[in-house]
């Protein structure tokens, strides 16, 4: 891998966000109204409910969380997106450009992208709510990291669907966490569902987060071996999804199916 080339990715980025506030406002626009509307939601259960159960840490934490990874997500997919959208992509692997330096690139602008929401959804939820993340301790930054981790295996998961099927198939990315969020018990605990699910959900990292949170809500402790065990396959996710990029790249450019993000085959 080439420094300079990484470097290039994330500079392409910072100018596209630099001279359109198109793609800037929605970095924090729309985690922010999330952050509000659950925030109100969890003061009116506050105030309607008796069981003495503190809302804002068990639910609006878990939006907050869900939320990062969402934005982790999608910063991935979105950095690739904008290549497809402006017919770029076809361009920029007629360099030296790596597979290792374009997902590389990706990562670190999703670093740079999802951090502005975490920290627009941390002054939303702190400052308006009350949300005190010491209640989490340092188990806050392990829940991250596996979140991060997470985050970034989906996109580039979701990514090399879009290579593989073709820029149309971008509507299937979009709704991941949505239909994700049943199996890894983002408001629920995994106990409740059926077993088939909570099979699935144990494969899930982020499953292991939220139990964690909410073990951590009920004034009990987070289980270190469950946690590295979220850890554990979150990195394998990560190095799965990797291999997968790598081999549908490798499929389309054998194929010619790369082709089709070519000006000439799109107009």
């Amino acid at each position: 891998m080439r420094f300079s080339r990484i470097a290039a990715i994330v500079l392409r980025v910072f100018y596209l966000l630099r001279g359109s506030p198109a793609r800037i406002l929605p970095l924090f626009v729309w985690v922010g109204v999330d952050i509000v509307v659950w925030g109100f939601i969890t003061k009116y259960l506050n105030s309607v409910t008796a069981s003495g159960l503190n809302f804002v840490p068990a639910l609006l934490g878990a939006v907050l969380l869900w939320d990062f990874f969402g934005r982790v997500m999608l910063g991935v997919i979105t950095v690739f997106l904008e290549d497809v959208w402006s017919r770029n992509f076809l361009n920029i692997f007629a360099t030296p450009l790596s597979v290792q330096d374009y997902l590389t690139g990706l990562v670190l602008s999703s670093i740079v992208t999802s951090s502005v929401g975490l920290f627009v959804m941390l002054l939303l939820a702190t400052g308006v709510f009350g949300l005190s993340f010491f209640t989490y301790g340092l188990s806050l930054i392990p829940f991250l990291l596996v979140l991060f981790l997470f985050g970034i295996s989906a996109g580039i998961v979701g990514v090399a669907v879009v290579l593989r099927l073709g820029p149309a198939a971008e509507w299937l990315v979009w709704p991941i966490p949505v239909l994700l969020s049943p199996f890894v018990g983002v408001f629920y605990p995994l106990a409740i569902l059926p077993r088939w699910m909570q099979a699935v959900g144990h494969v899930l990292p982020p499953s292991y987060v939220f139990e964690g949170m909410r073990a951590i809500v009920r004034g009990g402790a987070v289980s270190e071996l469950n946690l590295l065990l979220g850890a554990s396959l979150a990195i394998g996710d990560v190095l799965l999804a990797s291999w997968f990029f790598t081999h549908v790249y490798q499929y389309a450019v054998r194929t010619g199916l790369i082709a089709r993000y070519s000006a000439e085959s799109i107009s």
